[in-house]
């Protein structure tokens, strides 16, 4: 059995999270959204993720700005001012264990995700640090994304997927996809691949070496 976990960046967003929702809810499909702080500051921003945390998706912080990966930001506030930011608003609202995100600039893995002040804060607070191993470009490519998406799922046994519950990105086609990874047989879990998650609850996981920026 090939394993599916949806995740959905970037938003919430007024014109397409609860479109998303609804296609999610019409498939009795849960997922992960990573939320920015930036869209948290208004009350409809907030409602989405009460919707999203209501109807049993898990929710987490994906930075405040989504400007600088944190392993490039040479900011002495960059921590503070994107992850500690993002929970203030977002901790009211999701329960805890606290999940997080990092800025990946268009999907990639490597030393620019994390820098050590960030792993140190994720450890304090006791996140975990969810990456992905599947970006099939939803915001390059709103009509061709589910091909490639398909695809992926028929590679590895567990595919952790990012789409973007953003305009011009994933909502075209994500009904039709979830109806073709339905009929090959993917099943639908929140759960993660464990070399996804380097850190988990605040206690490292795996290795972190390529994914933290040198000192």
């Amino acid at each position: 059995m090939r394993l599916l976990t949806l995740s959905f960046d970037n938003g919430p967003d007024p014109h397409v999270t609860p479109r998303v929702l609804d296609i999610l809810a019409s498939h009795a499909v849960t997922a992960h959204f990573f939320v920015l702080g930036k869209n948290l500051v208004s009350d409809e921003g907030r409602r989405l993720v009460e919707r999203a945390r209501d109807e049993g998706h898990l929710v987490g912080n994906h930075s405040f700005t989504h400007a600088v990966p944190l392993g490039e930001d040479v900011r002495p506030e960059a921590v503070e001012a994107e992850i500690a930011a993002t929970d203030a608003l977002l901790s009211p609202l999701v329960p805890p264990p606290k999940r997080f995100r990092p800025f990946g600039g268009g999907g990639k893995l490597g030393p620019h995700l994390l820098n050590q002040g960030a792993v140190d804060h994720l450890l304090t607070h006791r996140y975990s640090c969810v990456l992905w191993n599947s970006v099939p470009g939803d915001w390059l490519d709103p009509k061709g994304w589910p091909e490639r998406a398909l695809e992926d799922c028929t590679t590895r046994p567990h595919t952790l997927m990012v789409l973007h519950d953003i305009p011009d990105a994933c909502l075209e086609g994500l009904d039709g996809f979830l109806h073709k990874a339905k009929a090959l047989g993917l099943h639908f879990t929140t759960e993660c691949p464990r070399d996804c998650v380097p850190i988990v609850e605040g206690r490292i996981a795996c290795d972190l070496t390529g994914l933290v920026a040198p000192a």
